[in-house]
């Protein structure tokens, strides 16, 4: 990119999130994050432009010097801060307003700074053949997938039922979401087969913000925050059906719903699982006595026929969990560490560069939270290095897995020696079709450390409505929507009469 020659017509939006918003390049495989702030402060910036730049820069070196080294470096795009022209960042602002959620226009993009991130488009791959069929992007938002097991938990139910779960009932109460998610995360971190299908069948199901799946670049299937809306699986199937194009699960050579929707979750269960080359051992039952289950999942544990509990080690769930799982004290003990650093911050306001409450992310940062001890010294380094864990696990709770499918053409299956079997393939339909696919991790944002005290109020708001509502939904909730998939079942209940 030529940033002396930016033309906002070459851009389009493409999404946003609490923070930031996002535009895609209409041809390059380029994305541009920019910073957003509160609508009462577009008059007046919240903060220079170096500041602005400082917060980017931030980002990429969290990402880059941190989250590389404990995710995977194999899994990562940093990306990298560039500087724009001030009328091409007002001119995009524009250009863009239109398009963005009304609810999320509480907040302006940022046209003061003309910074901004800089990043690969995982949605339309450089390398993809425009002649080919498009790739197709599959955009997860796991969330927590352990129960935690800390002695400063007060509440026994966050020992049973996981906090993705709970805090479910305390969104359809506050009205957020109309409909409950049946989404777990403890099942999709299992790695068992049978539950993972189980999760990703409730994502489609009611995606919220946890699910989004793009073909060649363009959303589309994704939900509306408040909506009542149904998801339209009738127009997701139209767009995977030619990617999922054979096997014998057929009604007068015509593929069912339930095939292809199967083979969508049987391919994406795959590329989760996979390390991305290597061997990785797996690993099991990682938590024991049944902790790897959440009460409130509706999976059934009897429903379990074969395989392991346990996630393959180079694989981006097991890397991602084993990152989650750096949060050993739970926000309850976190807290009171927390405190002790700010009194500490309060008394020696110069310690907080020393300490790097606010970076530079660099390697000295990650050696503060990998050579914690393991018992507390009542020392402010023992506290400081616990809230640098909490933090780098908040970011891995809160991370975007995002793969990309791309189809593999007959040509690269000739080559690879696969066509005197795809006939067999075709008639016992044991595999799904072949793709070329990546993984990789987003939205690797460092989480604030003045963001603990909220944190810990949220967790308290979410456990006592969990309580007081006795896991049940609220009067004039909407049910979810168990007959997504069953109308997709139902097409294949056909009565075939042969003469005797």
């Amino acid at each position: 990119m030529e940033l002396d020659k930016m033309d906002e017509n070459d851009w389009k939006y493409h999404g946003e999130g609490n923070k930031s918003l996002v535009v895609s390049h209409v041809q390059l495989s380029r994305v541009l994050r920019l910073l957003k702030y509160p609508a009462e402060d577009s008059e007046n910036p919240p903060q220079t432009v170096e500041q602005a730049f400082r917060q980017i820069q931030n980002i990429v070196d969290f990402s880059s010097n941190v989250m590389s080294s404990l995710l995977g470096e194999k899994f990562i795009h940093s990306g990298e801060v560039v500087k724009l022209p001030l009328e091409f960042v007002r001119q995009l602002s524009i250009k863009v307003q239109h398009q963005r959620p009304a609810w999320r226009c509480e907040k302006v993009m940022d046209i003061y700074s003309g910074c901004a991130l800089c990043l690969p488009n995982l949605t339309a791959p450089a390398l993809h053949q425009p002649a080919h069929t498009p790739p197709l992007c599959i955009e997860i938002k796991p969330k927590c997938g352990f129960l935690p097991s800390s002695k400063h938990v007060s509440k026994d139910i966050k020992t049973k039922v996981c906090r993705f779960c709970m805090h479910q009932h305390y969104k359809v109460a506050s009205g957020k979401w109309k409909r409950r998610s049946l989404y777990c995360p403890l099942d999709l971190f299992s790695g068992n087969r049978q539950r993972m299908h189980f999760a990703i069948r409730h994502l489609i199901e009611e995606p919220q913000n946890n699910l989004k799946i793009f073909k060649g670049g363009q959303c589309i299937y994704s939900s509306k925050e408040g909506s009542d809306d149904a998801m339209d699986l009738t127009s997701l199937l139209h767009h995977l059906r030619p990617y999922f194009q054979h096997g014998n699960k057929r009604i007068n050579s015509h593929v069912t719903s339930k095939a292809v929707l199967n083979d969508f979750i049987q391919v994406l269960v795959n590329a989760l699982l996979s390390g991305g080359g290597g061997d990785g051992g797996v690993v099991t039952d990682r938590q024991g006595g049944g902790r790897s289950f959440c009460e409130a999942s509706v999976f059934n544990k009897e429903r379990i026929r074969h395989g392991s509990q346990g996630l393959p080690s180079d694989s981006v769930l097991f890397r991602t969990l084993q990152t989650q799982m750096l949060d050993t004290l739970d926000i309850e003990g976190l807290y009171p560490l927390f405190r002790r650093v700010e009194q500490h911050l309060q008394d020696f306001p110069k310690e907080r560069t020393r300490l790097q409450m606010d970076g530079p992310y660099n390697e000295a940062f990650l050696e503060k939270l990998q050579k914690c001890p393991t018992e507390d010294d009542g020392s402010v380094e023992y506290a400081v290095a616990k809230v640098h864990q909490y933090r780098v696990a908040m970011t891995a709770k809160d991370c975007s897995i995002m793969v990309t499918l791309v189809p593999r053409s007959e040509e690269e299956e000739d080559d690879e020696g696969l066509s005197s079997q795809r006939w067999l393939r075709d008639f016992l339909s044991s595999r799904p079709p072949a793709f070329s696919y990546s993984v990789s991790i987003l939205d690797l944002d460092p989480k604030p450390f003045d963001s603990i005290p909220r944190q810990l109020r949220l967790d308290q708001k979410i456990v006592s409505c969990y309580l007081r509502t006795g896991g049940a939904l609220p009067k004039g909730s909407m049910s979810p929507h168990s007959g997504i998939f069953t109308a997709a079942e139902r097409e294949d209940c056909t009565l075939l009469f042969h003469p005797v």
